[in-house]
């Protein structure tokens, strides 16, 4: 008879990391938020026109919904609860349409051309973050969706 904990025997593949970029995504975009509007945006900014403060600022609440579905996401898959799976899929989902805008925008407004080779190593990390962790979220519940779909409660 095995020794293993009874919830071990039934554990995803994965789960721990899915678990771990949740929380991850969750605590950096309202640590990003709290630098933009609380400590100091030019920290962040990578561009200093008004019309890239309006897109930024466009932002927030949009990102709000990424931090409530990674928190979603970090419960469900701490309780094993097939709710994990809507929770993944909303947040992946966002976060690769976030992502997503925010290339095409820094594209279309030479974000990356700027010389301020810092302001552009901290927006391409974002967008690599935004669009890598979204695809592998998105990835990992889609591909464990059958076992996902089996797990009780929400």
């Amino acid at each position: 008879m095995s020794n293993a904990a009874p919830e071990a025997a039934t554990d995803i593949p994965g789960r721990r990391f899915i678990l771990g970029v949740a929380v991850f995504s969750a605590v950096a975009m309202v640590a990003y938020w709290v630098v933009w509007f609380g400590v100091d945006r030019e920290l962040l900014a990578s561009a200093h026109t008004e019309s890239y403060y309006a897109f930024e600022n466009a932002f927030p609440l949009a990102d709000a919904w990424i931090v409530v579905a990674s928190i979603g996401a970090s419960v469900a898959l701490a309780r094993r609860r097939g709710s994990a799976l809507l929770w993944c899929v909303a947040g992946g989902a966002t976060s690769i349409y976030l992502g997503l805008l925010d290339v095409l925008f820094d594209f279309e407004n030479g974000i990356y051309r700027t010389p301020d080779r810092g302001a552009v190593a901290v927006e391409l990390t974002i967008n690599v973050l935004t669009l890598a962790l979204g695809v592998v979220v998105l990835a990992w519940a889609w591909r464990y969706r059958r076992e996902l779909m089996r797990l009780d409660g929400f």
